[in-house]
């Protein structure tokens, strides 16, 4: 059982397997303090989608790459965004997207399908169903980390999504403890739903009781 899940290992560059498992504690810990609404969702995802980048590049994983290096990118706008506050509330508390973003979300997604196509054409990568899965996962993991950056609940249903499709995409790449990482994420991201709805509900109601 071990060999069937590990046995890839033995081709890796032991720096790689060691960079993976620290990138994928940092996965996990980031994605547990987004379920909590916790600022720390950034600076712990800044390290893990560093690391993740220039892993992903190396196993010709190119738009998984470039996923993490924006969310590098948008960790940094969301641990800004996040931190703005009127007096002692948060100006962006968790909210619903509006029709407005609803309509940038579908832009986001249609120009990193055309984009990445772009990239896997110029670079001949198109040489199997992991080139096209992955064209698919950037597109809705840009959405779902624009949307967690603004703080709306929807980022979770993107995130549940992505993460289903990332399971065995990962696994059939040999990248059994990334894999197993997303196994978890699915879990957490299940709960984020579910814990941000409650955070949400609750300040609707107080808000009516206000009125």
């Amino acid at each position: 059982m071990f060999d069937y899940f590990f046995f890839q290992y033995k081709e890796y560059p032991v720096h790689e397997v060691y960079l993976e498992l620290i990138a994928v504690f940092f996965g996990l810990w980031s994605v547990w303090c987004a379920k909590k609404d916790n600022i720390w969702v950034f600076p712990t995802g800044l390290i893990s989608t560093f690391i993740y980048a220039y892993l992903l590049w190396q196993w010709s994983l190119l738009g998984d790459s470039m996923i993490n290096v924006y969310y590098f990118v948008m960790s940094i706008y969301g641990w800004y965004h996040w931190t703005r506050k009127k007096g002692d509330v948060d100006e962006f508390p968790i909210s619903v997207m509006t029709n407005k973003e609803k309509i940038i979300g579908t832009f986001i997604f249609v120009f990193t399908i055309i984009f990445v196509i772009i990239v896997y054409l110029y670079f001949n990568k198109f040489t199997s169903w992991y080139s096209y899965l992955d064209t698919f996962l950037t597109a809705i993991f840009f959405v779902g980390m624009w949307l967690m950056a603004k703080r709306k609940i929807e980022n979770w249903l993107f995130w549940i999504v992505g993460d289903l499709l990332s399971i065995p995409l990962y696994f059939a790449k040999g990248y059994t403890f990334t894999s197993f990482q997303y196994i978890v994420f699915t879990i957490i991201a299940v709960y984020g739903y579910l814990e941000w709805k409650k955070i949400l509900n609750s300040s609707q109601n107080q808000e009516l009781h206000q009125l």
